[in-house]
C-alpha cells in the first residue's frame, strides 16, 4: 500500500511557512482581544 503524503497547509495561505502564518494569526488574535477589552472593558 502506497503511503499518501498529505498537504497540511491551506490552499489560501499567503505565507511560505506555517510558523509565520501562526505568528501572524496570534498577533491578530491578540490585537482583537485588546480592542475588545479596550472598548467593552471601559
Amino acid at each position: 500500500m502506497a503511503e499518501t503524503k498529505y498537504d497540511r497547509g491551506s490552499a489560501l495561505s499567503i505565507f511560505k511557512s506555517d510558523r509565520a502564518e501562526d505568528l501572524v494569526a496570534l498577533a491578530i488574535a491578540l490585537g482583537l482581544a485588546f480592542l475588545v477589552v479596550a472598548f467593552i472593558g471601559s
